[in-house]
């Protein structure tokens, strides 16, 4: 067991990494309390509307959408470092506002829109050049490990963070949550400054600064030409415009299916972050790069368990499915991540990283309002199933492409374990 857990948290052995996710840890438990915050305060506002969250939805994302594949030459470009402090910085400033706005009770609706778009604008610089530096704190062997850790420290304040949120909301309102959070933005900045520039990993990086090595065109370019690490973004861009908007469904599944209150729509999304979070200590094992059949059996899993909490008639139910629906959900996001990281050539990491994040992320603006809009007319847990649907046939589809492409079969095993693999036709 000693070895086990040496193993699963080697990363953490690299000062610049523990740094780095101790800072994010405190930093994302802030994050979450804040999102639960505000999804109660915009349905608090609009008279519990979905749309309404479906638009604060689409404005904290379509920076994303607009700008990450700037962040991402930036990226490339300049010291991510610098880069990360920058964006922490205005996060920080940008939650203290909001804060100020609620205790004060001066919020109104249009508050909330603002500060998701410009909360946006920080994220679509952070986020891309979070993914890129990784690999600068740990060097490529203990690159997998450290992304899985990564997903275990987002899952982990998931986990904290909704449970915390609807406990406090229930008995503070959201003014202080909303301070917690700006509080706790302080962490990543602090270690940020304590990290060791020697110690950084910055071996076939282009030289900064250098503009002709990080035109974005030629990230695009890059891609295109690569069908192993186009086909999970594709496949990722689909499900998390469709599935990967739990943070709205939830919500009004919560509210207007089963008319429970902020600590009950906490549950939900700590039920989702506990199988987050096994889904992400799973991969801390992987020394090599994931293969496609992994990734898009993941996928697969994943639209599966996203369709039966759509159709669950029960609260308890929903509770118990979203367990493994989180699991599958990480475990696909978290293994389509490595494959690309993985995969690609250090001088185009920012680049790629962006571009990933961009339809990780950046397809929210078009799912979100979609997606409201379905939950408002049909009914939260339609909005969910329809999701899964859509999600589950994008992944059959790029499976069957694969095995034409690959000239392989799927075949079924029963023993000694029931089990499907893939085999050569050849």
């Amino acid at each position: 067991m000693q070895a086990k857990l040496s193993t699963m948290f080697q990363s953490l052995q690299v000062r610049n990494y523990r740094l780095f996710a101790s800072g994010q840890l405190i930093k994302l438990i802030g994050v979450w309390m804040m999102f639960i915050a505000q999804d109660w305060l915009v349905l608090e506002l609009s008279d519990n509307s979905a749309t309404a969250l479906g638009v604060v939805t689409a404005l904290q994302f379509t920076p994303v959408l607009l700008l990450t594949l700037l962040s991402g030459r930036l990226a490339d470009r300049y010291d991510k470092r610098f880069l990360l402090f920058a964006a922490n910085t205005l996060w920080t400033l940008l939650a203290l506002g909001m804060s100020l706005l609620v205790l004060t009770d001066l919020v109104q609706l249009w508050h909330v829109f603002a500060f998701a778009g410009l909360l946006g604008v920080a994220n679509a610089v952070e986020t891309p050049v979070r993914q890129a530096f990784v690999s600068e704190l740990v060097g490529t062997p203990l690159l997998p490990n450290a992304l899985s850790l990564n997903a275990a420290v987002f899952n982990s304040a998931r986990i904290v963070g909704p449970a915390v949120a609807g406990l406090a909301i229930a008995a503070f309102d959201v003014g202080p949550v909303f301070l917690f959070t700006a509080l706790s933005s302080i962490a990543p900045l602090v270690n940020v400054v304590r990290m060791r520039t020697s110690e950084l990993h910055r071996d076939g990086l282009p030289a900064r600064g250098d503009r002709d090595s990080a035109r974005v065109i030629d990230g695009l370019r890059y891609v295109w030409h690569r069908s192993d690490l186009l086909l999970p973004m594709v496949v990722m861009s689909v499900i998390g415009m469709s599935l990967f908007n739990f943070s709205l469904t939830l919500a009004a599944l919560a509210k207007t299916v089963f008319n429970t209150g902020a600590a009950s729509f906490g549950l939900f999304s700590t039920a989702l972050a506990c199988g987050a979070l096994c889904g992400a200590l799973s991969g801390t094992g992987r020394r090599s790069r994931p293969s496609v059949w992994l990734v898009l059996g993941a996928a697969i899993g994943c639209a599966s368990f996203g369709i039966l909490v759509g159709l669950a008639p029960t609260y308890w139910m929903v509770v118990a499915l979203l367990v493994p629906t989180g699991f599958f959900m990480v475990f696909f996001a978290q293994a389509a991540n490595q494959r690309v990281q993985l995969g690609v050539d250090a001088a185009f990491r920012g680049r790629v990283m962006a571009l990933w994040v961009l339809v990780f992320l950046g397809t929210n603006p078009v799912g979100a309002p979609l997606i409201g809009w379905v939950a408002e007319t049909y009914g939260a847990g339609a909005s969910i199933w329809i999701g899964g649907v859509l999600s589950l046939i994008t992944a059959l589809l790029a499976l069957t492409w694969q095995l034409r492409r690959a000239g392989a079969r799927l075949r079924f095993r029963v023993l000694p374990l029931p089990r499907f693999y893939v085999t050569s036709t050849d």
